[in-house]
Protein backbone atom coordinates (compact mmCIF):
# COMPACT_ATOMS: atom_id res chain seq x y z
CA UNK A 1 0.00 0.00 0.00
CA UNK A 2 0.73 3.77 -0.30
CA UNK A 3 1.48 5.08 3.46
CA UNK A 4 1.56 8.92 3.81
CA UNK A 5 2.83 9.91 7.24
CA UNK A 6 2.02 13.40 8.39
CA UNK A 7 4.61 14.08 11.00
CA UNK A 8 7.13 11.79 10.36
CA UNK A 9 10.06 13.57 11.96
CA UNK A 10 8.67 12.96 15.08
CA UNK A 11 8.73 10.63 18.07
CA UNK A 12 6.36 8.40 16.85
CA UNK A 13 5.89 9.70 13.08
CA UNK A 14 9.82 8.36 12.10
CA UNK A 15 9.61 4.59 13.14
CA UNK A 16 5.83 4.36 12.10
CA UNK A 17 7.66 5.13 8.38
CA UNK A 18 10.57 2.30 8.82
CA UNK A 19 7.88 0.19 10.41
CA UNK A 20 5.64 0.44 7.72
CA UNK A 21 8.66 0.28 4.88
CA UNK A 22 10.24 -2.55 6.09
CA UNK A 23 7.30 -4.60 5.16
CA UNK A 24 7.43 -3.66 1.99
CA UNK A 25 4.89 -0.91 2.15
CA UNK A 26 5.78 2.52 -0.20
CA UNK A 27 5.83 5.37 2.56
CA UNK A 28 6.26 9.11 2.17
CA UNK A 29 6.04 11.62 4.93
CA UNK A 30 6.18 15.27 5.31
CA UNK A 31 6.92 16.94 8.24
CA UNK A 32 7.92 20.44 8.98
CA UNK A 33 10.43 20.59 11.22
CA UNK A 34 8.15 22.02 14.28
CA UNK A 35 9.47 20.01 17.37
CA UNK A 36 12.93 20.15 16.53
CA UNK A 37 12.30 24.16 16.11
CA UNK A 38 10.55 24.28 18.99
CA UNK A 39 12.81 22.64 21.38
CA UNK A 40 15.85 24.69 20.22
CA UNK A 41 13.23 27.90 20.83
CA UNK A 42 12.37 26.58 24.16
CA UNK A 43 16.27 24.43 25.15
CA UNK A 44 15.00 21.12 25.30
CA UNK A 45 16.34 19.32 22.71
CA UNK A 46 16.02 15.37 23.11
CA UNK A 47 18.91 13.06 24.43
CA UNK A 48 20.64 12.34 20.94
CA UNK A 49 20.52 14.93 17.93
CA UNK A 50 18.75 13.20 15.34
CA UNK A 51 20.12 13.56 11.65
CA UNK A 52 17.62 15.15 9.41
CA UNK A 53 14.84 13.36 7.43
CA UNK A 54 16.72 13.45 4.54
CA UNK A 55 19.65 11.90 6.15
CA UNK A 56 17.77 9.24 8.11
CA UNK A 57 16.35 8.15 4.38
CA UNK A 58 19.89 7.66 3.43
CA UNK A 59 20.90 5.85 6.24
CA UNK A 60 17.78 3.51 5.76
CA UNK A 61 17.77 2.76 2.30
CA UNK A 62 21.62 1.80 2.62
CA UNK A 63 21.15 -0.34 4.97
CA UNK A 64 17.42 -1.99 3.43
CA UNK A 65 17.08 -1.27 -0.29
CA UNK A 66 14.13 0.44 1.00
CA UNK A 67 13.06 4.97 0.16
CA UNK A 68 10.89 6.47 1.71
CA UNK A 69 9.93 9.70 0.35
CA UNK A 70 9.99 13.06 2.17
CA UNK A 71 8.41 16.17 1.87
CA UNK A 72 9.21 19.14 4.30
CA UNK A 73 6.45 21.45 4.47
CA UNK A 74 3.38 22.62 6.28
CA UNK A 75 0.08 20.11 6.11
CA UNK A 76 -1.79 23.52 7.25
CA UNK A 77 -1.05 24.42 3.54
CA UNK A 78 -3.69 23.02 2.00
CA UNK A 79 -2.35 23.19 -1.67
CA UNK A 80 0.72 21.37 -0.35
CA UNK A 81 -0.93 18.86 1.29
CA UNK A 82 -3.44 18.14 -1.69
CA UNK A 83 -0.77 18.09 -4.56
CA UNK A 84 0.98 15.03 -2.50
CA UNK A 85 -2.73 13.57 -2.29
CA UNK A 86 -2.15 14.32 -6.13
CA UNK A 87 0.56 12.56 -6.90
CA UNK A 88 0.79 9.98 -4.46
CA UNK A 89 -3.00 8.65 -4.38
CA UNK A 90 -2.15 7.19 -0.47
CA UNK A 91 -3.96 4.08 0.74
CA UNK A 92 -3.77 5.35 4.24
CA UNK A 93 -2.86 8.71 5.30
CA UNK A 94 -1.30 8.25 9.34
CA UNK A 95 -1.87 12.19 11.12
CA UNK A 96 0.92 12.46 13.34
CA UNK A 97 1.15 16.50 12.35
CA UNK A 98 -0.19 17.42 15.53
CA UNK A 99 1.04 19.95 18.57
CA UNK A 100 1.86 16.83 20.98
CA UNK A 101 2.12 18.82 24.02
CA UNK A 102 -0.10 19.70 26.52
CA UNK A 103 2.28 21.96 28.43
CA UNK A 104 3.33 23.48 25.04
CA UNK A 105 -0.57 24.46 25.02
CA UNK A 106 -0.54 26.55 28.52
CA UNK A 107 2.53 28.39 28.29
CA UNK A 108 0.91 31.32 26.71
CA UNK A 109 -1.72 32.78 24.49
CA UNK A 110 0.39 32.33 21.74
CA UNK A 111 1.05 28.49 22.29
CA UNK A 112 -2.09 28.23 22.47
CA UNK A 113 -3.45 29.78 19.72
CA UNK A 114 -0.68 27.93 17.50
CA UNK A 115 -2.26 24.63 18.98
CA UNK A 116 -5.83 25.30 18.09
CA UNK A 117 -4.36 26.88 14.12
CA UNK A 118 -1.91 24.08 13.88
CA UNK A 119 -4.36 21.18 15.07
CA UNK A 120 -7.48 21.59 13.98
CA UNK A 121 -6.71 23.14 10.42
CA UNK A 122 -4.26 19.79 9.86
CA UNK A 123 -7.22 17.84 10.41
CA UNK A 124 -9.80 19.84 8.47
CA UNK A 125 -6.96 19.48 5.33
CA UNK A 126 -6.58 15.91 5.47
CA UNK A 127 -10.22 15.52 5.47
CA UNK A 128 -10.82 17.48 2.33
CA UNK A 129 -7.82 15.72 0.61
CA UNK A 130 -9.60 12.62 0.93
CA UNK A 131 -12.72 13.57 -0.27
CA UNK A 132 -10.97 15.45 -3.20
CA UNK A 133 -8.07 13.45 -4.26
CA UNK A 134 -9.03 9.92 -3.01
CA UNK A 135 -12.28 8.98 -1.02
CA UNK A 136 -10.82 5.44 -1.01
CA UNK A 137 -8.43 6.80 1.38
CA UNK A 138 -8.41 5.35 5.08
CA UNK A 139 -7.36 7.96 7.88
CA UNK A 140 -6.01 6.67 10.77
CA UNK A 141 -5.42 9.93 13.65
CA UNK A 142 -3.39 9.51 17.25
CA UNK A 143 -5.92 10.61 19.13
CA UNK A 144 -5.38 10.79 22.86
CA UNK A 145 -6.72 8.54 26.62
CA UNK A 146 -6.67 12.33 27.76
CA UNK A 147 -9.53 13.45 25.63
CA UNK A 148 -11.65 10.93 28.12
CA UNK A 149 -10.51 12.83 31.31
CA UNK A 150 -11.25 11.13 34.85
CA UNK A 151 -14.91 10.05 34.89
CA UNK A 152 -16.48 7.91 37.51
CA UNK A 153 -17.38 5.23 35.41
CA UNK A 154 -15.85 2.83 33.11
CA UNK A 155 -14.34 4.33 29.90
CA UNK A 156 -15.87 2.51 26.65
CA UNK A 157 -13.99 2.03 23.66
CA UNK A 158 -14.77 5.25 21.66
CA UNK A 159 -18.65 4.96 21.90
CA UNK A 160 -21.12 5.01 24.48
CA UNK A 161 -24.66 3.10 24.62
CA UNK A 162 -27.32 5.45 26.28
CA UNK A 163 -31.39 4.83 27.50
CA UNK A 164 -32.60 7.83 28.40
CA UNK A 165 -37.15 7.59 29.55
CA UNK A 166 -37.24 4.71 27.47
CA UNK A 167 -35.17 5.15 24.36
CA UNK A 168 -31.73 4.21 22.85
CA UNK A 169 -28.95 5.53 21.56
CA UNK A 170 -25.31 5.33 20.89
CA UNK A 171 -22.93 8.30 21.29
CA UNK A 172 -19.68 9.54 21.42
CA UNK A 173 -17.79 8.65 24.77
CA UNK A 174 -18.28 11.88 26.93
CA UNK A 175 -15.14 13.96 26.79
CA UNK A 176 -13.69 16.10 29.56
CA UNK A 177 -10.10 17.23 28.65
CA UNK A 178 -7.41 18.62 31.39
CA UNK A 179 -5.50 20.32 28.64
CA UNK A 180 -5.73 23.14 25.60
CA UNK A 181 -4.11 20.45 23.73
CA UNK A 182 -6.23 17.53 24.67
CA UNK A 183 -9.35 19.97 23.70
CA UNK A 184 -7.95 20.07 20.32
CA UNK A 185 -7.59 16.35 19.86
CA UNK A 186 -12.04 16.17 21.17
CA UNK A 187 -12.42 18.40 18.64
CA UNK A 188 -10.59 16.75 15.72
CA UNK A 189 -12.72 13.55 16.65
CA UNK A 190 -15.81 15.65 16.81
CA UNK A 191 -14.75 17.00 13.15
CA UNK A 192 -13.70 14.28 11.90
CA UNK A 193 -16.89 12.38 12.79
CA UNK A 194 -19.18 15.02 11.21
CA UNK A 195 -17.10 14.17 7.97
CA UNK A 196 -17.93 10.65 8.45
CA UNK A 197 -21.35 11.51 8.74
CA UNK A 198 -21.84 14.09 5.79
CA UNK A 199 -19.27 12.30 3.30
CA UNK A 200 -18.58 8.33 3.80
CA UNK A 201 -14.94 9.01 4.92
CA UNK A 202 -13.62 5.47 6.64
CA UNK A 203 -11.78 7.13 9.62
CA UNK A 204 -9.77 5.30 12.79
CA UNK A 205 -8.97 7.01 16.10
CA UNK A 206 -6.43 5.75 18.12
CA UNK A 207 -6.74 7.51 21.87
CA UNK A 208 -3.18 6.81 22.48
CA UNK A 209 -2.33 6.71 26.23
CA UNK A 210 1.59 8.18 27.38
CA UNK A 211 4.24 6.36 25.04
CA UNK A 212 7.63 4.85 27.08
CA UNK A 213 10.81 3.57 25.54
CA UNK A 214 13.02 4.24 22.21
CA UNK A 215 13.65 0.75 20.67
CA UNK A 216 12.10 -0.66 17.89
CA UNK A 217 12.89 -3.29 15.66
CA UNK A 218 13.91 -1.01 12.80
CA UNK A 219 15.73 1.46 14.48
CA UNK A 220 18.51 -0.80 16.50
CA UNK A 221 19.74 -1.76 13.28
CA UNK A 222 21.85 1.83 13.47
CA UNK A 223 21.50 4.33 16.29
CA UNK A 224 21.22 7.05 13.96
CA UNK A 225 18.15 5.94 12.92
CA UNK A 226 16.20 5.56 17.02
CA UNK A 227 13.80 7.94 16.84
CA UNK A 228 13.96 11.47 19.54
CA UNK A 229 14.38 11.09 23.15
CA UNK A 230 12.50 14.02 24.88
CA UNK A 231 13.19 14.21 28.74
CA UNK A 232 11.76 17.63 29.45
CA UNK A 233 8.55 18.84 31.02
CA UNK A 234 7.28 20.24 27.68
CA UNK A 235 7.57 17.00 25.34
CA UNK A 236 8.69 14.01 27.31
CA UNK A 237 6.54 11.13 28.88
CA UNK A 238 7.06 10.48 32.18
CA UNK A 239 8.30 7.34 32.24
CA UNK A 240 10.90 8.50 30.03
CA UNK A 241 11.51 11.73 32.36
CA UNK A 242 11.62 9.43 34.94
CA UNK A 243 14.16 7.30 34.02
CA UNK A 244 16.70 10.37 32.83
CA UNK A 245 15.88 11.91 36.27
CA UNK A 246 17.38 8.46 38.12
CA UNK A 247 20.34 8.76 35.92
CA UNK A 248 21.28 12.38 36.63
CA UNK A 249 20.42 12.41 40.50
CA UNK A 250 17.51 14.70 39.78
CA UNK A 251 13.95 13.83 42.08
CA UNK A 252 11.90 11.66 40.57
CA UNK A 253 8.95 14.97 40.05
CA UNK A 254 5.95 13.62 40.76
CA UNK A 255 2.94 16.36 40.44
CA UNK A 256 0.56 16.37 43.76
CA UNK A 257 -0.11 13.18 45.41
CA UNK A 258 0.97 11.07 42.55
CA UNK A 259 -2.07 9.11 42.89
CA UNK A 260 -3.31 9.71 39.03
CA UNK A 261 -4.00 6.64 37.13
CA UNK A 262 -3.06 6.47 33.11
CA UNK A 263 -3.05 3.93 30.83
CA UNK A 264 0.36 3.35 29.39
CA UNK A 265 1.88 1.70 25.60
CA UNK A 266 5.23 0.80 24.63
CA UNK A 267 6.44 2.01 21.41
CA UNK A 268 6.98 -0.90 19.80
CA UNK A 269 3.08 -1.60 21.07
CA UNK A 270 2.32 1.95 19.54
CA UNK A 271 3.46 1.03 16.27
CA UNK A 272 2.04 -2.58 16.10
CA UNK A 273 -1.93 -1.02 17.01
CA UNK A 274 -1.12 1.58 14.39
CA UNK A 275 0.01 -1.07 11.65
CA UNK A 276 -2.96 -3.85 12.68
CA UNK A 277 -5.33 -0.68 12.10
CA UNK A 278 -3.78 -0.02 8.60
CA UNK A 279 -4.01 -3.76 7.81
CA UNK A 280 -8.16 -3.89 8.64
CA UNK A 281 -9.21 -0.80 7.75
CA UNK A 282 -13.19 0.16 8.61
CA UNK A 283 -16.13 0.45 5.90
CA UNK A 284 -16.77 3.32 4.44
CA UNK A 285 -19.02 5.68 6.44
CA UNK A 286 -17.75 4.60 9.34
CA UNK A 287 -15.82 6.09 12.58
CA UNK A 288 -13.69 3.05 14.24
CA UNK A 289 -12.29 3.83 17.95
CA UNK A 290 -9.59 1.98 19.97
CA UNK A 291 -8.56 2.75 23.30
CA UNK A 292 -4.56 2.34 22.66
CA UNK A 293 -3.02 1.33 25.66
CA UNK A 294 -2.05 -2.25 27.26
CA UNK A 295 -1.65 -1.82 31.07
CA UNK A 296 -2.53 1.59 33.72
CA UNK A 297 -0.63 3.03 36.72
CA UNK A 298 -0.42 5.43 39.17
CA UNK A 299 2.35 8.12 38.78
CA UNK A 300 3.59 6.52 42.17
CA UNK A 301 3.96 3.25 40.77
CA UNK A 302 6.15 4.47 37.66
CA UNK A 303 8.24 5.94 40.01
CA UNK A 304 8.45 3.56 42.53
CA UNK A 305 9.43 0.66 39.46
CA UNK A 306 11.99 3.51 38.70
CA UNK A 307 13.21 3.71 41.96
CA UNK A 308 13.96 0.17 42.46
CA UNK A 309 14.88 -0.74 39.04
CA UNK A 310 17.34 2.24 39.57
CA UNK A 311 18.59 1.34 43.27
CA UNK A 312 19.70 -2.12 41.95
CA UNK A 313 21.35 -0.56 39.05
CA UNK A 314 23.73 1.61 41.26
CA UNK A 315 22.25 4.99 41.10
CA UNK A 316 20.97 7.53 43.95
CA UNK A 317 17.09 7.52 43.01
CA UNK A 318 15.29 9.99 45.54
CA UNK A 319 11.20 10.51 45.02
CA UNK A 320 9.76 13.82 45.43
CA UNK A 321 6.40 15.37 45.50
CA UNK A 322 5.86 18.72 43.96
CA UNK A 323 2.83 21.00 44.36
CA UNK A 324 0.69 20.20 41.07
CA UNK A 325 0.75 22.75 38.69
CA UNK A 326 -1.86 20.90 36.76
CA UNK A 327 -5.68 21.25 37.11
CA UNK A 328 -7.09 17.66 37.15
CA UNK A 329 -8.02 15.11 39.25
CA UNK A 330 -5.40 13.25 41.61
CA UNK A 331 -7.89 10.62 43.77
CA UNK A 332 -10.25 9.35 41.36
CA UNK A 333 -12.04 5.99 39.81
CA UNK A 334 -10.05 4.54 36.47
CA UNK A 335 -11.02 1.77 33.88
CA UNK A 336 -10.43 2.27 30.16
CA UNK A 337 -12.12 -0.61 28.57
CA UNK A 338 -9.15 -1.54 25.73
CA UNK A 339 -9.98 -4.68 23.36
CA UNK A 340 -10.58 -3.94 20.17
CA UNK A 341 -6.92 -4.07 19.03
CA UNK A 342 -5.83 -7.01 21.43
CA UNK A 343 -8.86 -8.96 19.47
CA UNK A 344 -6.90 -7.86 16.08
CA UNK A 345 -3.83 -9.76 16.68
CA UNK A 346 -2.22 -6.98 19.56
CA UNK A 347 0.40 -9.17 21.37
CA UNK A 348 1.85 -6.56 24.30
CA UNK A 349 5.44 -5.45 25.31
CA UNK A 350 4.73 -5.29 29.07
CA UNK A 351 6.66 -2.82 31.68
CA UNK A 352 9.32 -5.17 32.76
CA UNK A 353 12.16 -4.52 35.34
CA UNK A 354 14.36 -5.28 32.01
CA UNK A 355 12.51 -2.67 29.68
CA UNK A 356 13.47 0.18 32.32
CA UNK A 357 17.09 -1.35 32.49
CA UNK A 358 17.10 -0.77 28.61
CA UNK A 359 15.89 2.44 28.86
CA UNK A 360 18.67 3.17 31.54
CA UNK A 361 21.48 2.01 29.90
CA UNK A 362 20.86 4.11 26.83
CA UNK A 363 20.54 6.96 29.34
CA UNK A 364 23.72 6.66 30.82
CA UNK A 365 25.32 6.21 27.20
CA UNK A 366 24.55 9.60 26.62
CA UNK A 367 24.32 11.30 30.11
CA UNK A 368 26.66 13.96 29.69
CA UNK A 369 24.05 15.45 26.68
CA UNK A 370 21.31 16.02 29.46
CA UNK A 371 20.15 19.50 30.11
CA UNK A 372 19.17 19.68 33.35
CA UNK A 373 17.72 22.90 33.58
CA UNK A 374 15.05 21.41 31.07
CA UNK A 375 13.27 19.42 33.62
CA UNK A 376 11.27 21.28 35.88
CA UNK A 377 9.97 24.12 33.77
CA UNK A 378 7.37 25.04 36.26
CA UNK A 379 4.38 25.48 33.56
CA UNK A 380 1.07 26.04 35.41
CA UNK A 381 -2.07 25.30 34.05
CA UNK A 382 -3.87 27.96 36.73
CA UNK A 383 -1.68 30.68 37.83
Amino acid sequence: MRILVMGCDGYMGWPTCMHFSSKGHEVIGIDNYFKRYTALELDCEPIVLNPNLVERTRIWEGLTGNKIGIYIGDVTDYHFLKSIFIDHKPDVVIHYAEQPSAPYSMLNREKAAFTLQNNLISTLNIAYAVKEVNTQCHIIKLGTMGEYGTPNIDIEEGWFDIEHKGRTEKFLFPRQASSLYHTTKIQDTDMLWYYVRTWGLRVTDLMQGPVYGIFTDEGKQDSRLMTNFHYDEIFGTVLNRFVVQAVVGHPLTIYGSGTQIRGYINIKDSLACVYLSAMHPPEHGKLRIFNQITETFSVNELAEKVYAVGKKAGYSVEIKHYDNPRVETEDHYYNPKYTGLMEMGLHPNYLTDEVVEELLCLVERNKGCINKNSILRGVKWNK
